[in-house]
């Protein structure tokens, strides 16, 4: 039996320890220092979880946690009516002086109320009763607070770990584990806050000295070193801090956008991943989709961005602040030349050919993503450094999510790849730190940056509007999604044509996976029944109950959801699964996935093709709470137990693949009778192997 349900089957022979810890764990949330550091909340809401499983019953932890919370505060209240101030220069108190501070602040500003509000306040709760008696609040006034608000918080606590282990009693046997792995986590969660609170709080003072003896240090000397930590670490100096952010943002970026140029160049994972983002997004186009998305690729177009850089531009000359003109222009002209130098370099294609023409024609890095971003991001800088510090972030984050959309819009209408859009925010976003760190060095004085908030967004508009008017129509027809899958004979495929299809399954993060040892020409329906005749099965959907089924004990094979593996961006069309051995004592399975390519077979009529891989699962439980299906290398045994349900199939050997344990190089073809019934063609079905 495993440990967690020896945990609840001790839970459920011994309630009364776990109502006297719901008791303990209530008083001491409200005890000083002690409700500081031990998680009671979360570890209450996850015995909660057990009483739709039986294990607990709801009252009597109901008034549990009640007098607890009663007894605790009181026992806080007692505490300082008794020693006055006097407590807070004992231990462990006094290393608490900050929630002192702010639990005497807070029972000053809401009075006999604080204790109510305490209760539900992180922080001061542990304190404000201490603070309570400390002041002589009389006990009468504070008890029936105290009490009130033990009514509300024992079952504004327990009553959502009802409801969770409600939710979770759909599992059956794998109840009481969820509800253990629910108090494992709300506890790691609760400790992760603290600690990360505790060195935040330990760690930024032992920071602030340290700078301090720096800038002392470079004070102490005439070097170029420490002229530039001076100014640096000068407290006069207001730009600073944006400074070295964006220093880190530009180097950063650069090193991103590098690594996307490497990637691209020598044709690494992230061009396959490419492909399996566009697959995805073509598959996901809707008529809806495409007219919003072809409208917001139209209000990135260069005609848009060429009219709102001469308007903000002419309107920065009216206001004569002609240094911010100057850095205006090398934005926009930096940019578009640099992004247009890169497309002429590298000549990449797009994913759909004939979108453009001339250098245009070339995809990376995404012009749209790049002067979009740049344009917009530089807007957004003039814009908020004369504003209020609450309404920098609003216009930082619109400019952003307008640039994401139109970039994304690129992506969606099969206009460029990932690795464009990626690497031309990138170049983008570091130009534009450049840009910045210039900006603020020479430090401008004029003010002409006033009104481009109104400005910009009338260029919008207006260009914008006009733009999505005169060419939504044309663009709507460029952008259409157009399905042209190439065909080949039927008998060709049977021979030798088998081999144009991929032979490795490519994950989404582009890297190669297993090997793709199955060919299916015919309908999934067809496919299905055949091997249904076999013991193949559907497995449980990904519905709740299928969900949790990983974590009941030992689970049977057929009782667990398999994972939708993709290929090159496609979920799998069909996927079946059978137990190595017999079922009820079987500890692995054969899972058969199978995706749709992009080739039709003809033979008097057309008929959909499919590559499939079939991998054996092995089932384990390494961890406590959750039982593991792990993916074994050998890809021959799951394809020879494949090959041996179905009749209309023959083996076939992949060219210049040398075998090995793991493949043999083999590859199963199969048909549902019907595709090879043309004369000349069914005596191929018994014909030799290929080499």
């Amino acid at each position: 039996m495993s440990f967690f349900s020896a945990f609840t089957d001790y839970i459920a022979s011994h309630p009364h320890l776990a109502y006297a810890a719901i008791f303990v764990l209530a008083l001491s949330e409200s005890l000083p220092a002690i409700g500081a550091v031990i998680p009671g909340t979360a570890v209450i809401v996850g015995l909660a979880a057990l009483v739709p499983s039986g294990v607990l019953t709801l009252w009597p932890m109901l008034i549990s946690a009640f007098l607890g919370a009663i007894v605790g505060d009181g026992l806080s209240f007692w505490l300082g009516h008794r020693y006055h101030r006097e407590i807070l220069l004992r231990w462990p108190l006094n290393r608490y002086p900050e929630l002192i501070a702010r639990s005497e602040a807070f029972f000053q500003r809401h009075g006999g109320k604080s204790v109510f509000l305490a209760r539900f306040t992180p922080g001061v709760r542990a304190f404000v009763p201490l603070v309570a008696g400390m002041v002589r609040m009389p006990a009468r006034r504070f008890y029936y607070a105290n009490i009130v608000s033990a009514f509300v918080w024992a079952p504004s606590h327990i009553l959502p770990g009802v409801l969770v282990g409600a939710y979770f009693s759909v599992a059956g046997a794998a109840a009481g584990r969820l509800a253990v792995l629910l108090v494992a986590l709300i506890v790691i969660l609760w400790v992760t806050v603290w600690v990360v609170r505790h060195v935040v709080r330990r760690g930024i003072p032992i920071l602030l000295a340290n700078l301090e003896r720096l800038r002392g240090w470079a004070e102490a000397r005439d070097s170029w070193a420490s002229r530039q930590i001076r100014s640096l670490l000068d407290p006069a100096q207001k730009e600073t801090k944006i400074l070295a952010a964006l220093a880190l943002l530009l180097v950063a970026a650069a090193w991103t956008f590098f690594g996307i140029l490497e990637d691209v160049v020598s044709g690494d994972p992230l061009v396959r991943t490419d492909a399996a983002v566009y697959r995805i997004l073509q598959d996901l186009r809707t008529p809806l989709g495409d007219t919003i998305m072809v409208a917001l690729t139209e209000m990135g177009d260069t005609t848009v961005v060429i009219a709102i850089a001469v308007v903000v531009f002419l309107w920065l000359a009216w206001r004569r602040a002609w240094r911010t003109a100057a850095y205006w222009v090398a934005a926009i002209g930096g940019a578009a030349a640099i992004n247009t130098g890169i497309k002429v370099a590298l000549h990449r294609a797009r994913p759909t050919e004939n979108l453009y023409s001339g250098w245009s024609a070339f995809s990376f890095p995404s012009g749209h993503s790049t002067e979009n971003a740049v344009m917009y991001g530089f807007l957004a800088f003039l814009i908020a450094r004369r504003l209020q510090p609450a309404w920098r972030l609003p216009v930082a984050l619109a400019a952003a999510v307008f640039v994401a959309l139109i970039a994304f819009s690129r992506l969606y209408l099969g206009a460029h790849w990932f690795s464009d859009v990626a690497g031309g925010l990138a170049f983008a976003t570091a130009w534009l730190a450049l840009l910045c760190i210039a900006y603020l060095h020479h430090q401008p004085s004029e003010k002409g940056a006033g009104g481009l908030l109104v400005v910009a967004c009338v260029g919008l508009v207006v260009a914008g509007g006009f733009n999505v008017y005169r060419r939504h129509a044309a663009d709507m027809e460029r952008y259409a999604v157009r399905y042209e899958a190439p065909s080949i004979l039927a008998a060709e495929w049977w021979a030798r044509d088998w081999q144009q299809l991929p032979v490795q399954r490519i994950d989404l993060a582009g890297e190669t996976e297993e090997p793709l040892t199955f060919q299916w020409a015919g309908s999934l329906e067809r496919l299905e029944a055949d091997l249904a005749q076999k013991g193949w099965r559907p497995p449980p959907s990904w519905t709740l109950a299928g969900a949790l089924a990983w974590f009941t004990l030992r689970p049977g094979p057929m009782d667990l959801p398999t994972l939708p593996y993709m290929e090159r961006g496609r979920l799998p069309s069909l996927t079946l699964a059978r137990p190595r051995g017999e079922v009820g004592r079987a500890s692995s399975r054969f899972v058969l996935r199978m995706w749709a390519t992009e080739i039709d077979l003809r033979n008097g009529h057309l008929t959909e093709l499919w590559i499939g891989s079939v991998v054996e699962e092995r089932l384990g439980s390494r961890f406590p709470f959750f039982t593991m299906a792990q993916a074994q290398p050998d890809a021959n045994a799951p394809r020879d137990a494949l090959a041996a349900a179905l009749d209309a199939s023959r083996l076939v050997t992949e060219p210049d693949r040398s075998s090995t344990y793991i493949w043999d190089g083999q590859v199963l073809l199969a048909h549902d009778g019907s595709v090879l019934a043309s004369s000349g063609t069914r005596a191929l079905q018994n014909g030799p192997v290929s080499p």
